[in-house]
């Protein structure tokens, strides 16, 4: 099969791999129908991510079809379609036993694309598939259910939830990328007061506000501490999340925010961050760090079923799974291409929604 592999640092290629195989009990093999590109897999070109090991497959999100199934797998069955999830729980540690897949300690957490072979491939053997895939319910896209893989549940549990955001509130949004604009769509299913997104690029601002901001600051063109005082009689956010990965951004959220305010830190750092606590420890400002642990997966799910969320506006590029190549250049190059995520379509894609479902929607 084809699959794109990391190189080492700048280096990647779609190349001829073997075909994976069922080798626990517990495993499913994937016929991958369509997958995506992180910001996660551009920190690991960069050299970010030094336990990525050269030759692995990339990627962590997908829907595909069930090929293989060991013989220990009971909640799905070949020919099944299931959306693949950036996090695998072996469901029987601590961690997982509490919720927190992400921590798990029987193998699973983040692996695909990371420790283990990932997702931006033809075909793709994942673990413990009775607590890591989701049937896809019948009616929906590969596009509605997609962005439920990574995007949608990490800035909902780590910005929202972690942030947590309440009615009234005001929710200031460091980087409108597609985290950051993950987390302005599902901060408004707890009707926040006000959100706030805050970008250096006009092109990024105007789409959050398609996706629910309420205001937007460029932070290159005016200051956004001074802006958001404003906005807040002086006050400053209730909840500020940060959607990058700089420490400048990191740090910007902690001068945004109100005495008693909390930040959420979502974006993956590379690079240390200055945690001014000669300031923070008096104003009483709660930080949260964390990797999303998709146990809201469900729920959302329900959401997009129900037409409740429609994450289809994520998706501003496609191209065919074999051309992920020219893909990754144009999602690095979102700046100049204005992509937030692109879709890698294999040969099972799935892309029209009935109508009944996209009047629902509407």
């Amino acid at each position: 099969m084809k699959a794109l592999r990391y190189g080492g640092p700048g280096v990647r290629a779609w190349e001829t791999v073997p075909d994976p195989a069922v080798e626990e009990p517990t495993d499913v093999v994937v016929e991958i129908g369509s997958s995506t590109i992180c910001g996660t897999d551009l920190h690991i070109l960069k050299g970010d991510v030094p336990t990525v090991d050269e030759g692995r497959i990339l990627g962590h999100e997908a829907v595909g079809t069930v090929v293989a199934a060991g013989p220990a797998v009971t909640t799905v069955s070949e020919g099944d379609r299931v959306l693949v999830s950036c996090i695998t729980a072996c469901g029987r540690c601590r961690f997982c036993k509490e919720g927190h897949f992400g921590l798990c300690m029987g193998g699973g957490g983040w692996i695909l694309g990371h420790l283990v072979d990932g997702l931006q491939a033809e075909y793709a053997r994942v673990p413990f598939a009775d607590t890591s895939v989701y049937p896809v319910p019948e009616g929906l896209t590969d596009e509605q259910v997609l962005f439920l893989a990574d995007i949608l549940p990490t800035g909902f549990e780590v910005g929202v939830l972690n942030g947590g955001v309440q009615p009234g509130d005001t929710v200031a949004v460091v980087g409108a990328g597609p985290i950051g604009l993950a987390a302005i769509m599902t901060a408004r299913l707890f009707t926040p007061g006000r959100v706030i997104a805050i970008d250096l690029a006009d092109a990024r601002l105007a789409q959050a506000v398609e996706f629910g901001a309420d205001a937007t600051i460029n932070n290159g063109a005016e200051n956004a501490v001074e802006a958001v005082q404003e906005l807040t009689g002086g006050l400053g956010a209730d909840v500020a999340i940060e959607a990058v990965g700089v420490p400048e951004t990191f740090e910007l959220c902690t001068e945004l925010i109100r005495p008693g305010g909390r930040v959420a830190n979502v974006g993956v750092h590379g690079h240390a961050a200055t945690l001014h606590l000669e300031t923070l420890w008096i104003r009483d400002v709660t930080i949260t760090t964390g990797l999303v642990d998709t146990f809201t997966t469900p729920q959302l799910l329900r959401l997009i079923e129900g037409g409740r969320l429609d994450p289809t506006v994520f998706a501003t590029h496609r191209f065919p799974l074999e051309e992920t190549m020219q893909a990754y250049d144009v999602f690095a190059a979102a700046a100049e291409t204005q992509a937030l995520k692109v879709v890698l379509e294999g040969e099972r894609a799935v892309r029209e929604a009935p109508a009944a479902l996209a009047a629902s929607a509407a």
